[in-house]
Formats: structure tokens, sequence, C-alpha cells
């Protein structure tokens, strides 16, 4: 993976910090391998890698304390940042393989399928996944016919975050439908605050404005065959996603600062207009991770300074849920794979992601999570929403793209949206641009 997604994690790793500080964690094993559980494992010890680092790494390191316990097994994380691929492979040629890799990204999984290094996984995994996952999520872990990856943690990016202070001035109500909440923004607006603060400078953030106005209107099956290029990115659908859009992005009284205070704002600079002490803006678009920097970096109460509404339906589609997800796999050359299995049969309970469900900073797919395990109300609706969305989710579709065309700063999807979000005048030659970028990146 390339090391330009560094800023799509940067923003996503903050959701680990809902009512805590993010805080640095040394990489490290866990060696609580003297509690009640079976011992069946005493004497291994399983080496997981993946991307998370300070208190995501933290909060993990609790989930593998409780499979040491049940199980006797020590166990070791090691924190690969963004370039899981390149880490992971130096350390399979290197003879020191990890047992488990948490892979962030579909595309990355089918990669590493793909050279061989992935072991199906049990028939155990399997059933628990059928029994608490919708099939979407077992989908995104299958390559051919074979169940690679188990989404273990998930993140629900079709959340509008808002002041609840600044539409209560407005006098608007959250809107149901996007028509509805351009005209809210509006109305915000002409009360004396831009209505939504943009972060542009983010290209990553304009491809998640897209996919939900293109999930919503152009339907699921049309997302996905535009998330595996079977459709151009010139077809209408296309075309006509852009051009709502272009709703948002011309009028100046709904983003804050127009096109080119937008392209000047990062993801956090954006949260922080809303929910700053000098607010410049009533709402911000992104993930449920961005509770998080509201509760941790602007020390700002979510549920009371700060409220959320799904993002919603436009036209006569249905709202999206766009979501994100780290899956568990294990690789043919660990050397203690047999106990990484039994690790990736342990996340695949409720039990394990309601330890994780516990601390903070954290969703899961898995429909068997009790409610009650999540720490607050706001991480319980947001949880609520994935699970009811059932097969409805779509994973993020740039992180189902190349890294050339859907993940890379200055090129490809982010470049094309930050111009379009500068002039958003011709949605039709964007979409030449878009699909003239998307066939060299899917060819190459």
């Amino acid at each position: 993976m390339s090391s330009t997604r560094t800023r799509r994690r940067t923003a996503t790793a903050t959701a680990a910090a809902l009512g805590l500080a993010l805080t640095a964690t040394a990489c490290g094993g866990s060696d609580s391998s003297s509690g009640s559980g079976s011992q069946e494992l005493k004497g291994q010890t399983v080496t997981v890698a993946g991307v998370w680092t300070g208190t995501e790494q933290k909060n993990f390191k609790k989930v593998l304390d409780a499979f040491s316990e049940k199980t006797g097994a020590t166990t070791k994380f090691i924190s690969t940042g963004d370039n899981v691929s390149t880490v992971v492979g130096s350390k399979i040629e290197g003879g020191n393989a990890p047992d488990v890799v948490m892979v962030p990204q579909p595309g990355v999984l089918k990669q590493f399928a793909g050279k061989g290094w992935l072991q199906p996984l049990s028939a155990k995994v399997r059933d628990t996944a059928e029994s608490n996952f919708a099939p979407v999520w077992q989908d995104y872990g299958t390559i051919g016919d074979k169940y690679y990856g188990l989404y273990f943690k998930a993140s629900n990016k079709s959340t509008v975050w808002y002041s609840p202070e600044a539409l209560s001035q407005a006098g608007v109500q959250p809107p149901k439908s996007w028509d509805a909440m351009l005209k809210a923004g509006r109305t915000v607006s002409d009360s004396g605050l831009p209505a939504f603060s943009v972060a542009g400078e983010d290209g990553w953030t304009l491809t998640d404005w897209f996919e939900n106005i293109y999930l919503s209107q152009a339907g699921p099956e049309n997302y996905d065959k535009l998330a595996a290029h079977k459709i151009a990115w010139t077809d209408p659908s296309v075309v006509k996603a852009l051009t709502t859009l272009s709703e948002l992005f011309e009028d100046k009284k709904l983003v804050a600062g127009g096109g080119k205070g937008a392209l000047r704002t990062t993801f956090p600079e954006s949260v922080e207009q809303v929910f700053g002490d000098d607010p410049k803006a009533g709402m911000v678009y992104e993930g449920d991770f961005v509770g998080a920097t509201i509760s941790g970096d602007l020390k700002k109460k979510v549920g009371e300074d700060a409220k959320f509404f799904p993002f919603p339906a436009v036209a006569d589609g249905k709202p999206p849920v766009v979501g994100g997800g780290d899956a568990a796999a294990v690789l043919k050359s660990g050397k203690h794979r047999k106990a990484g299995m039994k690790l990736v049969e342990f996340l695949a309970t409720p039990e394990a992601a309601e330890i994780w469900a516990g601390a903070g900073g954290f969703l899961s797919p898995n429909k068997s999570v009790k409610p009650e395990a999540y720490q607050d109300d706001v991480t319980r609706k947001t949880a609520d929403s994935l699970i009811k969305a059932g097969n409805a989710v779509r994973f993020d579709m740039s992180d189902q793209a190349p890294a050339a065309f859907g993940g890379t700063a200055g090129t490809g999807e982010w470049k094309l949206l930050q111009d379009f979000l500068r002039d958003p005048s011709d949605p039709k030659g964007t979409a030449r641009k878009l699909e003239a970028a998307a066939a060299k990146a899917y060819k190459d």
C-alpha cells in the first residue's frame, strides 16, 4: 500500500479516541498467558501485523490479552504503518512472517491472495461469520471462491456532523434528503454562518462525498460495477452524481470559503471550523471518526456540543451507508499459523468485538455484538446504522481501486475531484478525465 495513504489512515486512526486522548504505545507483546482458559496454545507466540498505533494499538492489545487468557498463547503486535504490503512482503522474504495480518483494504487483501500468501480461513470462522455478519462483509473477504479475510473492525462513513447551536439558531432540523440538506444549509448560511466546512486539501474526503451520492443515486449494483471498473467513469450515472455534487461545490453559501477556501482546509481543520472555539461553519461531513477529533482534540462533548445525522438519500434513492474496515487474514508462512487461525476464530466472536467496543473508537460489523457494549449513545447509533444497512453497506470505493487512481495525493481521483471542487462547471469533462485515469490505473 502506498505511503501516500497516510492522510486517509491518519484520519481514520483518530477513531480510536472517542473519549480518549491519542497516546503513543510501543509495539510489543502481550504476555498474559496465565488466565483461566484451556491453555491449549501455551508456549506458542502468535504474531499479528497491522496499521494500528497509539490508542488503537493499545485497545487491540486488550483483545489479544483476552485471547491469551483463554488459550495460553503469547501474542505480539507489529505496527506496519501505512505500508502493510511492503512490510509484510519483506518479513515473508526474510523468513520472519507474522501469523495474522489485519488488512485495511480489499485491494490489498486481493493482492496478498494473488501472491499466494494467504491461507483460507477455517470452517469455524466461516460458520461464525455466516451467523453473525451480513453476507456483504463475507464477500469483501472472499477472493475467487476462497474466504481469506474476516472483517473485525469497521467504520461508518455516512455521517454528517453538525453544531446543534448552529442549526437551532437557523431554525432547521436535521434533514432526511439531499435537497433538504442543501436547503437547510442555505438557511444556516442566511443566519450568518456558512453551511459546510469541506476538507478539500485532503482529496480522500472528496471521494467520500462522491461515493455516498453515487451509492444512493445509482444504487448498489452500479456502485459495485464502478468500483470494479466494469462500467466507465463516463457512464451517465457518474455524470449525474458529479452534477449532484456540483450543487454543493458551486454554491458559496454552502461551502465555507468557497472552493478556494476548501482546498486550503485539511480534515482536522474542517472539524475544527465547525466545533472549535471560533466556528466558521455549521456542518461537516465525514465518517464516525469525526467524533474522535471533536472529543479528543477539541475537548467538546459528543451528543451535546456535536451531533450527527445519517448522510441523506439523494432523489428517490435510499440513504447510503459507505463503510471501511480491517480484515484478519492468516499467512501461510507464519510459524504459528494454526494458533493464528485460533485467534481469527476468536476475533469472529461477539466477545472479542465487545472488548474493544467497551474501550471506545470501534465499530463492529458483527450483528451479535450487544449495543450496550459500546461506551456511548453516539457510537451505538453509528453501529446500529451499520448493522441495519445489512447487505446494502458498500466498502469505500477508492479503497477498492488501484492506489494510483483511488489513493494517491496529487493524482487520480483525489486530484481530479480537487480540480472539480475548484471549478465544478463541467461534470462531463471531469468524468472523461476520471475515466482516462482509471483506465490507466486498472490496466497497470
